[in-house]
């Protein structure tokens, strides 16, 4: 069969993604005529399995759902709780919570551009062919990882799954030793993240503009991670109590993870959504050096997206210790957070997008239902639709080839497999 008369391309496991996908591409001719990202991780139930549980629970239960983005899960499920129970958590505890994140965003981008991104720049098959190639590349990308691990474990407990994060704030605070190794620790990681963006900024990019809505947390004054307003490039703001009003979710055959559309069109979030609504809100010399890299105020090419987390580790990294160096101990580890009958919402910025979750809590503080939506499930109707319009005019290529762009054009959008399979209904058709 010639690849103009293929019908089918199937790429069986994708590889250097978090989880386990495949992609199936139906082609007749020079048409393509079907593009379909599979999700076949098994079904977790993380949503149902959080009914009937206390309150103070979903933190660490959630957790459980992504290795490399535990704090995203654990801050949304922190605001949902609160937000329910009529509880605000500020001052030094929510910059504390804020410093927690900026150390998970600088591991699980350092982990992206590193070792999963960076060698389809390179011509190389897999970070083992980095390590071989040049070692000492290898090493600053392991150190920078190195150091956001350490801001977990300082402030989480632990740096895989934390465990210090609780309801309210915290178990423990970090002592001013830790925060001064820290600090020490945030100064080499400056170093190696501007290297990391200036390094990025020589990779050559293929072109390919995406068209959707963008969606991501805005805050008027800086950069949204930990707390925001849902905000739609052309929908434009809207509370978070309002978001399964506008992102609706939605079962396709051929995938364990639910779609979503934003007012019924597809859209993105994540890198490029929080360059396009946020990209002014950086500290003036960080968005000097993104400049320098080649970054305007807007991006609309996903292949760009590795140069913006490698920004928005730098970012990370200049915000930590921000916080280190102003930070003054609260009172306590955490507030009280007596359970309330309601429903509380909370949103954060997870490294590859917005993270939603709702919960509605009863008198004796027991969770009677939960609805969690994260990035990778809102990402991927577009991704399949910007796979398709890529396809098109490389029909030509030989199987191997277009499969390895096809590949290459997913890990753009560093998608969380694992994070999206939150399926609960499941039809089967026989004949």
């Amino acid at each position: 069969m010639t690849h103009r008369t293929r019908r089918l391309l199937t790429v069986g496991a994708l590889a250097r993604v978090e989880g386990e996908g495949a992609l199936h591409v139906s082609a007749r001719g020079n048409e393509v005529e079907s593009v379909r990202l599979a999700i076949y991780e098994p079904p977790r139930y993380f949503e149902a399995l959080l009914r009937g549980r206390r309150y103070t629970e979903p933190p660490d239960l959630t957790s459980r759902i992504c290795g490399i983005c535990p704090v995203a899960y654990q801050m949304s499920a922190c605001r949902a709780v609160e937000n329910a129970c009529g509880v605000e958590v500020g001052g030094q505890l929510a910059q504390l919570r804020r410093l927690l994140y900026c150390g998970e965003w600088i591991e699980s981008h350092t982990l992206h551009v590193y070792l999963l991104h960076a060698p389809d720049f390179l011509g190389l098959p897999d970070a083992l062919a980095l390590a071989r190639t040049d070692a000492a590349l290898l090493q600053r990308g392991l150190r920078l990882k190195k150091a956001g691990n350490e801001v977990v474990e300082v402030l989480g407990g632990r740096a895989i799954h934390p465990v210090n994060v609780r309801v309210g704030g915290f178990h423990r605070l970090p002592s001013r030793n830790e925060l001064d190794h820290l600090a020490a620790v945030l100064r080499q990681a400056r170093i190696d993240a501007e290297e990391t963006v200036g390094w990025v900024a020589g990779f050559e990019f293929p072109s390919l503009t995406v068209r959707h809505e963008f969606l991501a947390l805005t805050e008027p004054d800086r950069y949204a991670i930990d707390s925001g307003t849902p905000t739609g490039a052309r929908v434009g703001p809207f509370g978070v109590g309002e978001f399964e009003q506008h992102v609706r979710e939605h079962q396709v055959p051929h995938s364990t993870a639910l779609h979503a559309t934003l007012d019924g069109r597809p859209h993105l979030t994540g890198p490029l959504a929080r360059w396009n609504l946020s990209a002014d809100r950086l500290p003036a010399g960080v968005r000097d050096l993104a400049a320098a890299a080649g970054l305007g105020p807007s991006c609309d090419n996903p292949f760009r997206s590795i140069l913006i987390r490698a920004v928005e580790v730098l970012w990370a990294v200049t915000e930590a210790q921000r916080i280190i160096e102003q930070y003054e101990p609260p009172p306590g580890p955490a507030v009280p957070v007596p359970p309330k009958t309601g429903t509380g919402y909370g949103a954060t910025e997870a490294p590859r997008g917005l993270l939603y979750h709702r919960y509605d809590i009863d008198a004796d503080g027991l969770v009677r239902r939960a609805v969690i939506v994260p990035p990778t499930a809102q990402n991927q109707t577009a991704i399949e639709a910007d796979l398709r319009a890529f396809i098109g005019p490389r029909l030509h290529l030989d199987d191997a080839e277009l499969t390895r762009q096809c590949e290459r054009v997913i890990r753009s959008y560093d998608p969380c497999i694992s994070c999206a399979a939150h399926f609960l209904a499941l039809t089967v058709e026989r004949s």
